[in-house]
């Protein structure tokens, strides 16, 4: 079983957070373009990743909340240029397309990511990462929260929302503004 305890947040200055990994001794893992395609889905969230790093089917949940949450999720790897994608759009069909740069960094159990998104900004996630249930979720929101003040994330820079929510709200508003 996988415990996964994350956060999102706005990014205002990705350079202090990349000095502070390097302080950190963080394994730079490199940038990967991804392309994250959300398919209409009745329950949860289902999207392929296609990037140059990684490339994954990811079926996941999670609490649409501030600050720290749990993610339960299913992870398949793919192969690039497969035909998986045009199953899964014939099947289900595109619901948004999730376009971003992300730096990769790993501290033992932690992942960072450092994006930059199309058409919305840069962003900082940190996930604590129990694979094998042996470190707790405690310990996991302990070590999310050590790492938001290391990087000096404020409340109001915490996301509740997907990237794919983010965008549906900019294309609703851009709508929204061309109609009045």
């Amino acid at each position: 079983m996988t415990i996964n305890i994350e956060i999102k947040a706005k990014c205002s200055n990705p350079e202090k957070v990349r000095e502070i990994l390097k302080v950190e001794g963080a394994i730079y893992k490199g940038i990967d373009h991804q392309v994250d395609t959300y398919f209409n889905v009745n329950n949860g969230r289902l999207k392929l990743r296609e990037g140059t790093i990684e490339n994954n089917l990811i079926s996941y949940q999670r609490e649409e909340k501030k600050g720290p949450k749990e993610s339960d999720y299913i992870l398949y790897k793919t192969e690039p240029n497969t035909t998986l994608k045009d199953v899964l759009i014939r099947s289900l069909g595109i619901h948004i397309v999730v376009d971003k740069q992300r730096e990769i960094y790993f501290i033992d159990n932690l992942k960072f990511h450092i994006d930059s998104v199309e058409n919305l900004g840069n962003f900082i996630e940190i996930e604590a990462i129990d694979k094998g249930g042996s470190i707790g979720k405690e310990k996991l929101l302990k070590q999310c929260k050590q790492y938001m003040n290391l990087f000096g994330v404020c409340e109001e820079d915490l996301l509740s929302n997907s990237y794919s929510d983010l965008l549906e709200e900019v294309s609703y508003n851009k709508a929204k503004k061309q109609n009045r």
